[in-house]
């Protein structure tokens, strides 16, 4: 008896996964769909927030307070005497300056001081009229020996009334002996970290170990100084009319300072570096446009508009089905168009009878900006000031011009409470926080469909594994005829 029964070959686990997506393919589709946009939309919100706030950085650096597109520069006849520079406000002119004194640190030394001392007693630093620094001897000795010059320097730096007023260090000076041997001292040396009158320095102790070296005058002293310079410096003939006599002197107003550096013309710093021998000439120091450091500036601004501009340009990309070039995460965002054409306008507006194109700033078809040097050499020259006046401030407190309207509207969008980025994240963060919930739910379903496919699959396998073997049974008891 052969067998009547047959029955197709499967394997109950893929039957039932492959039932089970078939089952939910399309939702899954779906929601597989609106994760990777969402997912895509997150971190294009992401980049966009960067690339413009990107640019604001760029805009706070050309044209924050204080600052400006317009750079100034600050020249001297004669660089040997000193150095200057010029803010975007200082006002062009000459200045004729001289330099009768540069400012110096107090500087003290001290010979013989002994590298055993006591650790006991205080050490006391005077420097100008400043508060006194007290030294606690006993707690500079930091190795429970003696006291060593190198811990009384170290304690001297460290102190806590220490303040940026001086600083301790030592130095080993060979020392010749009468028999013509050479040995070594110890020189304590402190120099003021401030230059000026004010500066100098002094010692005391009530150390009896130190009381002969530190209590003493100093081996060396370098009087602090203050720097003096004469403003608007002229040499003019002067007649004695007693004795009918002419002199040349020197004149202009003195002003004299601790620091070096002075920054009594507005929005210029000069810097003294050496002092002037009587009879030489003075320096003239001339602040002017600097046409080198402006087109920097100006090109600056360029590549950072024209860098924001790439970047927002790509998200709006409509892609090119045809050579299998995606679309941009923002292609059919109309809020996003919005922002690209808002910054197309904001580059137009003109201030007396002065655009960005009459400095050389021009926009190619594209929209992408160019610079061209020469035209706006040529108008600085012209008209300084109205390249200041057209590009403004990007400050928040008084925004003005190209920057501070671009810089204003931009903020609508990065403000961290209730900007465009944020607003649209929070939005897309609950979008991928419901799509997350909704991926549980249809796994859930999902699992739920390969359970019940799994059971009825490897029941019907049971089933049929026992019909197989209750055919091989009837074979073996009916399968021979015995009666022949």
């Amino acid at each position: 008896m052969s067998s009547a029964i047959t029955a197709p070959t499967y394997d109950p686990t893929s039957t039932a996964q492959s039932l089970a997506t078939k089952s939910t393919a399309d939702a899954q589709q779906t929601l597989t769909n609106k994760t990777n946009a969402a997912n895509a939309t997150a971190t294009a919100l992401t980049q966009l927030g960067s690339a413009i706030s990107t640019f604001q950085n760029s805009l706070a650096t050309l044209g924050s307070v204080g600052k400006s597109i317009l750079a100034q520069s600050a020249t001297l006849s004669n660089s040997a005497f000193g150095s200057a520079t010029a803010k975007s406000s200082a006002a062009a002119g000459t200045y004729s300056l001289f330099v009768q004194q540069v400012a110096t640190a107090g500087k003290v030394s001290y010979d013989n001081v002994p590298d055993a001392t006591t650790a006991s007693g205080t050490l006391t630093v005077n420097v100008g009229s400043a508060t006194p620094i007290n030294i606690d001897l006993s707690a500079a000795n930091t190795d429970g020996g003696t006291l060593s010059v190198r811990e009384i320097a170290a304690a001297i730096n460290n102190a806590s009334g220490n303040t940026g007023l001086v600083s301790a260090g030592v130095i080993t000076v060979p020392v010749v002996n009468g028999d013509g041997t050479t040995s070594s001292q110890m020189r304590l040396v402190l120099t003021s970290k401030n230059t000026g009158a004010a500066s100098n320095i002094s010692l005391s102790t009530t150390s009896q170990d130190l009381q002969s070296t530190l209590g003493s005058q100093p081996t060396s002293t370098t009087a602090g100084k203050d720097a003096i310079v004469l403003l608007d410096a002229q040499y003019k003939t002067v007649t004695d009319p007693s004795t009918n006599t002419t002199t040349t002197q020197l004149t202009g107003t003195q002003v004299t300072q601790a620091s070096n550096t002075f920054t009594n013309i507005d929005g210029v710093a000069f810097t003294a570096t050496r002092a002037q021998a009587t009879g030489d000439d003075p320096i003239t120091l001339t602040v002017g446009t600097d046409s080198n450091a402006t087109a920097a500036n100006a090109q600056a601004f360029v590549d950072a508009y024209n860098k924001l501009k790439n970047a927002v340009d790509g998200m709006l990309d409509p892609g090119d089905t045809t050579n299998n070039k995606a679309a941009g995460a923002f292609a059919n965002d109309s809020g996003v168009k919005a922002l690209q054409t808002r910054l197309v306008d904001l580059l137009r507006p003109a201030t007396g009878g002065l655009s960005l194109a009459s400095y050389g700033i021009t926009a190619s078809r594209d929209g992408s900006l160019t610079l061209d040097s020469t035209r706006l050499n040529k108008q600085l020259a012209l008209n300084p000031g109205g390249l200041d006046q057209l590009m403004g401030s990007a400050s928040t407190g008084s925004p003005s011009g190209v920057m501070g309207n671009l810089n204003s509207y931009l903020n609508l969008w990065t403000d961290s409470a209730n900007g465009q980025i944020q607003q649209r994240t929070s939005a897309n963060t609950k979008l991928q926080s419901d799509l997350s919930k909704r991926q549980d739910n249809l796994t859930t379903q999902y699992n739920d469909a390969y359970n019940r496919y799994l059971k009825q699959f490897t029941d019907l396998q049971t089933l049929q594994a026992q019909m197989n073997n209750n055919v091989s049974m009837f074979d073996a008891i009916f399968g021979s005829d015995k009666s022949s």
